[in-house]
């Protein structure tokens, strides 16, 4: 185990922001956050884990101990009569094992294609994209106790996987957030395989080609065009993906925006709350393409706030805010980010 010291996260970010890591250690090994609790100086130290920085707003240098996950393996662990079970690596970047899985023929995670970030922090946020979430197909993550340095696995109801949170988000009492990290993810993708075609994007692509059973590879490629369409590249505009979580209300307050903005963007959810577009209430409010020195909306898809060049951090924070004001005081709604904001 080396420790790294004084280094740029710049490049660790997909928001491309300027931070400096005191000391970081690269996580190839389940058995390198054992090597770290037990260090003398390390051990007892404050510990940020980073996966693909994809979920990050960086405003100033980290003091805590970065663990940088890099942990690699892709493996099809068991096949049932009704599942594939996958097994991944926390470093191992999402897409890669959304494309592993599609072309070895166990499909079920096509619809999250391109999602940034680890596979180690797909469970932290419970990703999700096109009418599929992780929670949809997890089956169990290993993590490593901070304190102990000890395996434990983690069946997915302990996870409690929600809109955008998990166990591993929540400090307070059961909750994991700064005591553990996820070393493996194990995935189950079920048997015969279903797609997941609900999405009014994909329901447009069905009807573009006139493809009215799509392949799991061509739900993949759809996906991935989409994406490409209305979101920047992060190796060519730094972002943080969505920047705001899509609400959600009461039918209540539903009807009372609807009636002051009849054209408001919203989905009935199965609970029977209604989720709202974030994205259309932010452009309705004139946010896309407004700057905030090197920070800015993206003029294509008002949900993504981008690095136009050398953004700091507190640009980008000041953009958000100005942005959630806005919405408050039109909406009555109050935006929530979903990166990690430190």
């Amino acid at each position: 185990m080396r420790v790294e010291r004084d280094v740029n996260l710049k490049s660790c970010n997909t928001f491309g922001l300027p931070a400096t890591a005191r000391r970081l250690v690269r996580i190839r090994e389940a058995a390198d956050v054992r090597r770290v609790v037990d260090h003398p100086e390390l051990g007892r130290a404050p510990k940020f884990v980073l996966g693909g920085g994809s979920n990050l707003v960086l405003t100033k240098d980290l003091d805590a101990v970065v663990l940088k996950m890099e942990i690699p393996g892709l493996r099809l662990l068991e096949e049932r009569t009704d599942a594939w079970i996958i097994e991944a690596g926390a470093g191992v970047p999402w897409h890669e094992l959304v494309r592993w899985c599609v072309e070895q023929g166990y499909p079920g995670l096509e619809n999250m294609a391109l999602i940034p970030g680890t596979v180690g922090a797909a469970p932290v946020q419970n990703i999700g994209a096109y009418g599929l979430e992780m929670k949809d197909r997890l089956d169990s993550v290993e993590v490593m106790d901070l304190v102990t340095g000890r395996p434990v696995r983690l069946p997915a109801e302990v996870c409690q996987l929600a809109y955008r949170d998990s166990v591993f988000k929540q400090s307070g009492p059961g909750g994991l957030a700064g005591k553990s990290v996820i070393t493996s993810v194990r995935l189950r993708l079920p048997k015969p395989w279903q797609p997941v075609l609900g999405y009014l994007e994909l329901e447009r692509k069905m009807a573009e080609t006139g493809i009215s059973a799509p392949t799991p590879r061509q739900i993949f490629d759809w996906v991935c065009a989409i994406r490409r369409a209305k979101l920047p590249d992060p190796a060519v505009i730094g972002n943080a993906g969505s920047f705001f979580k899509n609400p959600v209300v009461t039918p209540e307050q539903c009807r009372d925006i609807i009636g002051r903005d009849p054209g408001i963007v919203h989905y009935p959810m199965p609970d029977g709350s209604i989720k709202l577009a974030a994205g259309w209430m932010i452009d309705a409010c004139g946010w896309k393409g407004k700057t905030v020195g090197g920070a800015a909306v993206y003029e294509k898809q008002a949900l993504v706030l981008v690095n136009r060049g050398e953004a700091r951090g507190a640009e980008v924070v000041t953009l958000a805010r100005a942005i959630q004001e806005s919405v408050y005081g039109r909406f009555g709604i109050r935006l929530e980010p979903e990166p990690v904001l430190l």
